[in-house]
């Protein structure tokens, strides 16, 4: 953990010592509303996100690479923000998630078939989260977090994983320095993810073990993403990710396979301001290492955003 805080302060004090440069070009949508930045009061943010998580290999209890049947995860998370102050540092809203998965070594695009087919596929609305975006300190403008409680929704089977059962509690915070003449960014995010487990041990026979956690939990993401601006209107960036999920109260699974788990992701996108209101986004991702049971695919994401 020590060693988690050290690299949050580099990054700040790194990102705030980017000299200030003069402002050659306007902002664009796609420059100026990263997640740093909240929403004037009345004004709405609406993006629609859709992300197919496939892989085939996984690491064993260690960090050795193992080939596994293909797994596929579609995920659409769907966001719904507004501006409610007059100074523009408190946006509220909810999320909601869709998810289908197939994990039977079928095809990777036969998840958008949508069906539930007992260990070999599930598919419904999984999640709800109402959330709450503020800016805390008016000196730091580019600096804001969102707070989200992600409430399960989805009814329990004994076989076939949707998504996780538990509660979670999650803060993501955000810090964006924008330097090169409006050519370059570099945007950091710090989630921290708090999972309200389950004992699976005491989960009864006719729900799904393999949807809960083994007590509680806190998943803990550190990204930055460095993007470069070819016109005012598009942007392409590279990010990479460390994540880990940790333990806490039961830091082992029923049976005593060890709970915690790390990986690391690299990655690549582009945006594209394609009107005055809307945005649109493409990426892929790829988890490179990994440690205890974590899988080792890509994921291939697009989304829309309107802002209005």
């Amino acid at each position: 953990m020590k060693k988690i805080i050290a690299v949050l302060a580099f990054a700040v004090i790194s990102f705030t010592g980017f000299s200030q440069e003069d402002q050659e070009t306007p902002k664009s949508n796609v420059q100026t509303f990263t997640p740093s930045k909240l929403l004037k009061q009345g004004q709405w943010d609406i993006k629609f996100f859709n992300s197919i998580y496939t892989q085939t290999e996984q690491t064993d209890e260690r960090s050795s690479s193992v080939t596994i049947p293909r797994q596929t995860f579609f995920t659409n998370t769907t966001e719904i923000f507004t501006g409610i102050s007059k100074n523009s540092r408190i946006n509220v809203g909810f999320i909601f998630q869709v998810r289908s998965n197939t994990l039977a070594g079928q095809g990777a695009l036969d998840v958008l078939s949508f069906e539930n087919k007992g260990n070999e596929s599930r598919s419904g609305v999984s999640t709800i989260a109402p959330s709450i975006r503020i800016q805390p300190f008016r000196s730091i403008p580019n600096f804001s977090l969102t707070s989200s409680f992600y409430i399960p929704v989805f009814e329990d089977q004994p076989d076939g994983f949707l998504d996780q059962r538990s509660f979670a509690w999650e803060t993501k915070f955000f810090f964006d320095k924008t330097f090169g003449g409006n050519k370059w960014q570099v945007f950091t995010e710090a989630d921290f993810k708090f999972n309200f487990g389950d004992d699976r041990e005491d989960v009864a026979a006719d729900e799904n073990s393999g949807e809960r956690f083994a007590g509680n939990s806190l998943f803990l993401p550190l990204s930055t993403f460095l993007s470069y601006f070819p016109s005012s209107k598009s942007t392409i960036f590279v990010n990479a990710q460390q994540a880990f999920l940790i333990g806490i109260d039961n830091p082992q699974f029923a049976g005593g396979d060890n709970f915690s788990q790390n990986s690391t992701t690299l990655g690549f996108g582009g945006k594209y301001q394609l009107t005055q209101v809307l945005n649109l986004e493409a990426s892929f991702g790829k988890i490179v290492r990994g440690n205890n049971f974590q899988g080792l695919g890509q994921t291939f994401s697009v989304g829309l955003r309107a802002l209005f």
